[in-house]
């Protein structure tokens, strides 16, 4: 998968130009990016399919926000694949769609030090 890269403008110009909210979305993201990954890895460890396709659609929501299109397609996939097949197998997918939340953290990241 290609690595993500921070459109900065795409997402302004989506958030009205607003670089207050845009800075408190970066710090949301990052508080929760944790939780995130827990809870996509508890709900698979559970053999859950309903609850780890609702967690799978949450983060293709949040990958969506930071203009992540590699991400949010991984998602989406992932999802469509949860709701007709059920659980097995997705484990790799799972696995990396962690990986991804923690890339898009750590550019994010990046970008709040650099606003300093």
């Amino acid at each position: 998968m290609k690595a993500y890269t921070l459109d900065k403008l795409l997402i302004l110009d989506r958030l009205g130009g607003d670089e207050e909210i845009f800075t408190m979305m970066i710090d949301m993201y990052l508080q929760d990016v944790d939780n995130n990954c827990t809870s996509l890895a508890s709900a698979l460890a559970a053999g859950n399919a309903p609850t780890l396709q609702r967690e799978v659609h949450t983060v293709k929501g949040l990958l969506a926000t930071f203009a992540d299109e590699p991400g949010t397609e991984l998602a989406f996939t992932l999802e469509q694949q949860i709701k007709l097949n059920g659980i097995n197998g997705v484990d790799a997918q799972i696995a990396d769609l962690q990986a991804r939340l923690i890339e898009v953290a750590e550019v994010l990241k990046a970008e709040l030090a650099g606003q300093v």
